[in-house]
């Protein structure tokens, strides 16, 4: 599991640079939405990967060893909502730029 979520990082983040390189401004855009999710799996896998783990404990699972890490689940849901806040920001600059 870790060496797929490893290669769909490389993944990513190879397609990010290759098309932030292109020097379109939509290639641009599209290399750093790339880049920002290929960070997101970085930080998720950090927390180490476990299959089937709750993230909350619950009455039948108390031991606190075979609960998930809430803790990169929320940076990666903040990333989430900083990355789309920051893609509507640059559509918005080059729509208008566009125009312009």
């Amino acid at each position: 599991m870790q060496v797929i979520i490893a290669l769909i990082t490389g993944l990513l983040i190879g397609a990010g640079i290759y098309r932030l390189l292109g020097g379109a401004k939509i290639d641009i855009i599209i290399g750093l939405i790339l880049i920002s999710q290929g960070g997101n799996l970085i930080i998720f896998a950090s927390g180490g990967l476990k299959h089937n783990a709750p993230a909350l404990l619950t009455d039948e699972a108390t031991n606190a060893a075979s609960m998930a890490d809430p803790l990169p689940q929320a940076l990666v849901l903040t990333a989430i909502v900083i990355g789309f806040g920051i893609l509507a920001f640059l559509l918005t600059l080059l729509t208008r730029s566009s125009k312009a």
